[in-house]
């Protein structure tokens, strides 16, 4: 079993890059083999897997530049026997470069069939637009894309050009593209507003949502600048056993 997923929220701060660290990490821990792939400049799934993106030797600027060899830039993180593809600050300039570049929306999907036989899940995580990077990720994720959606009323206005971005990739240039499912994110019990969220998003997305939501939690939040997965930071708090559920729910539907 192969499966490439991209996740993408167009919005900033929805937790996307905590959904895309967490899932692979705890799909690690149940066994399989996992890849992220770092596509946003900001490269903060790199820094919350502990590492200087600073300092990377190169990672997704050098796929998306027609790099022949990219299994030299993945690095294995022993501890949580999770590879990552980083990425860093060069990465901002891959939008301006590519511009005449032909084939640009698929350089990432090129790349990534050098090495996806070594993976059983590939994650790759965007950038909060809609740019070309988003549309590399887009057009790499072959068995879907899952949408991070925080529990708030202003995270649902971006749902419609989300999903007009994606029918337009889809009609456009990669017809089998498909939601593969929503995680509603940052959920507080305490509130009618994030209740109402939940049944807007299942509503927009009828049978896509995940059933395992992820709570509003603070040790989410402290746990990337420890450049640690809440299954190391703090494996007992909600956030972490509402991830363990989330990837069991996705590895067990991929079945």
């Amino acid at each position: 079993m192969k499966k490439i997923y991209t996740l993408v929220n167009q919005k900033g701060g929805v937790g996307k890059t905590t959904s895309t660290i967490n899932l692979a990490a705890y799909l690690a821990k149940l066994g399989q083999k996992v890849l992220v792939v770092d596509l946003d400049p900001q490269a903060n799934a790199t820094s919350c897997l502990g590492v200087d993106k600073l300092n990377v030797a190169g990672g997704t600027y050098e796929a998306l530049l027609g790099d022949e060899n990219i299994f030299r830039y993945i690095l294995l993180n022993e501890r949580l026997n999770l590879s990552l593809l980083p990425a860093s600050p060069a990465l901002a300039g891959a939008e301006i470069e590519l511009v005449d570049e032909l084939a640009r929306e698929t350089r990432l999907r090129k790349a990534l069939m050098q090495v996806a036989d070594r993976y059983q899940y590939i994650f790759i995580d965007c950038p909060p637009s809609l740019g070309l990077l988003t549309v590399n990720g887009l057009m790499a994720a072959m068995d879907g894309v899952i949408v991070p959606v925080q529990c708030e009323y202003l995270a649902l206005e971006g749902l419609g050009q989300l999903t007009q971005t994606i029918e337009r990739v889809k009609s456009a240039l990669f017809p089998e593209l498909k939601v593969r499912g929503v995680v509603l994110t940052m959920y507080d019990n305490r509130t009618n507003l994030a209740s109402d969220v939940v049944k807007e998003v299942s509503k927009h997305f009828p049978n896509q949502v995940f059933k395992s939501i992820i709570p509003r939690n603070i040790r989410l939040a402290e746990a990337p600048s420890y450049g640690l997965p809440i299954s190391e930071y703090a494996p007992t708090s909600v956030g972490a056993i509402a991830y363990e559920a989330l990837a069991k729910e996705l590895l067990k539907g991929d079945k």
